[in-house]
């Protein structure tokens, strides 16, 4: 039992290490559009697009390439709208089927669009693993994924050295081999359960090692059986689930009330402000950087290039919310606390950081001062690490683990919904703003104060409850003294 032990935390390992390395290289490559835009204008795509117009001496002329930009404005729209929106389905297919099916269809749609580019010319469960850096986990491979952008950075780079856009695209659908072996062997063909059983396992068999899923742990929390205990008559009291106490008989909250509360409606509105905030700036970065740097194609690279370094920085910023949100974790509860209280606890401090590390990011991206855009990205990849490992972290922690693929689903696709915005809004920079997006940045920055609203709620909620707790403790305690003197 021993050697399979070790065996299954080997295994554990494996999986963290091997889905941070797919996180980095693959995820989130569509925020790394800047670079490829930056390649795709080199190789023509939409050239036609471009117009030469008269200068203001009549003699001169220069290249309008804003109708150019508007329709690579417009790709990112839809590829970073279809990212987030196809996340419910997504998250419908992971509760109903599990981890396998959703992968293989995931590394289906993952090689048909690289091949598609190519020819031309986008975890969290991993977190149950490790319950005391549960939420460190979640923020990790989200920081990861967001430092996936930095791809196209790469791809940018190799095409400054002779590197063919088609040839990059085919080495990353050959690197689908990586997915599906790593599906196939450390990764559960359902669920993993949270809390862990004890010497939980998946892949390649290890002995007896327990294999539950979501739905049996379910089925023994509720006093029942799983099927193999069934059919060899194991009684579910020797079955080794660590965590499960009174409070687990408890009825599960439906999908429905989930989506209906509060705290769901307030995280939705959090997250779609800020995304949309972060789409729009990077879906019109570049035109940005040409029109602050004189459309001096030198300087647009170098800025270009630094926009993408700092996304690498991703990961490495990530697991500081993570552990804004474990502080409290394995510490010992006050009477009457709940782990799920002492959790939202922490997170009312990560989303109040994040809400105004956006504002600050807003704030610098509306000064049209181009060596300020440095401070603009390091702004830009801090929050937007904090945002996606927040969100995803939060809707495990608030919310039943049964509905959590549905719930992460539901609402990145209402926040794409929501995204679809930054079209309009770059048609109106074009056209009634004269091309000064100015007017637009302010009143963003001034949206994204709605943003903090969630974690002044979330606080509010905590308090409320501790307040409530310390009155049942007075309560109690009170009665205990009056049955005792009416005993005398």
């Amino acid at each position: 039992m021993q050697g399979c032990e070790v065996s299954t935390r080997l295994r554990y390992r494996l999986t963290l290490a091997s889905g941070m390395l797919e996180c980095l290289c693959f995820a989130g490559v569509v925020f790394g559009f800047a670079s490829l835009m930056f390649v795709l204008k080199e190789d023509g795509y939409f050239s036609y697009l471009c117009a030469t117009v008269p200068g203001t001496n009549g003699t001169l002329t220069i290249t309008d390439c804003s109708g150019q930009d508007e329709q690579f404005s417009l790709v990112f729209t839809i590829a970073s709208f279809l990212n987030n929106f196809l996340c419910l389905v997504n998250g419908y297919l992971f509760d109903r089927f599990g981890t396998l099916v959703t992968r293989l269809v995931a590394i289906c749609l993952y090689t048909t669009g690289t091949l598609l580019v190519a020819f031309s010319s986008a975890v969290v469960k991993v977190a149950n693993l490790f319950a005391a850096h549960h939420s460190t986990v979640i923020t990790l491979y989200n920081g990861a994924f967001d430092s996936s952008a930095a791809v196209f950075f790469l791809i940018k780079v190799l095409h400054e050295q002779g590197v063919s856009l088609r040839s990059s695209f085919l080495v990353l659908s050959s690197c689908s081999i990586i997915h599906l072996l790593r599906t196939l062997l450390l990764m559960p063909r359902t669920h993993i359960p949270y809390p862990l059983p004890q010497y939980y396992t998946y892949g390649l068999d290890c002995g007896q090692a327990n294999t539950y899923n979501v739905e049996q742990l379910e089925r023994m929390r509720n006093g029942g059986m799983t099927d193999s205990q069934e059919t060899s008559g194991k009684d579910v009291s020797q079955a080794p689930v660590e965590g499960t106490d009174a409070q687990d008989s408890k009825p599960v909250e439906s999908f429905r009330s989930c989506v209906l509360s509060w705290f769901f409606m307030w995280h939705m509105m959090w997250l779609s402000i800020m995304q949309l905030r972060h789409y729009l700036f990077i879906g019109t970065l570049n035109p940005m950087l040409n029109r602050l740097a004189d459309n001096d194609p030198n300087l647009v690279s170098q800025y270009t290039n630094a926009f993408a370094m700092t996304q690498l920085c991703g990961v490495l910023c990530a697991p500081w919310n993570g552990l804004i949100m474990d502080r409290h974790k394995e510490k010992p509860l006050a009477p009457g606390e709940t782990e799920q209280e002492v959790d939202l606890r922490s997170s009312s401090l990560s989303l109040f950081l994040t809400s105004l590390q956006c504002l600050l990011f807003s704030v610098c991206a509306s000064v049209p001062f181009l060596p300020l855009q440095y401070l603009t990205f390091i702004l830009q990849v801090l929050n937007r690490s904090f945002l996606y490992g927040g969100n995803a972290a939060f809707i495990s922690m608030a919310f039943p683990a049964c509905h959590f693929g549905k719930l992460y689903g539901l609402v990145m696709s209402v926040s794409a919904v929501i995204s679809l915005l930054q079209y309009p809004c770059f048609a109106l920079v074009k056209g009634a703003l004269g091309g000064d997006p100015f007017f637009m940045d302010i009143a963003l920055t001034l949206v994204t104060l709605l943003a903090f609203i969630h974690p002044v709620y979330v606080y509010i909620y905590c308090k409320k409850l501790a307040h409530h707790r310390k009155d049942n403790t007075q309560t109690e305690v009170t009665n205990d003294f009056i049955m005792a003197e009416a005993k005398l």
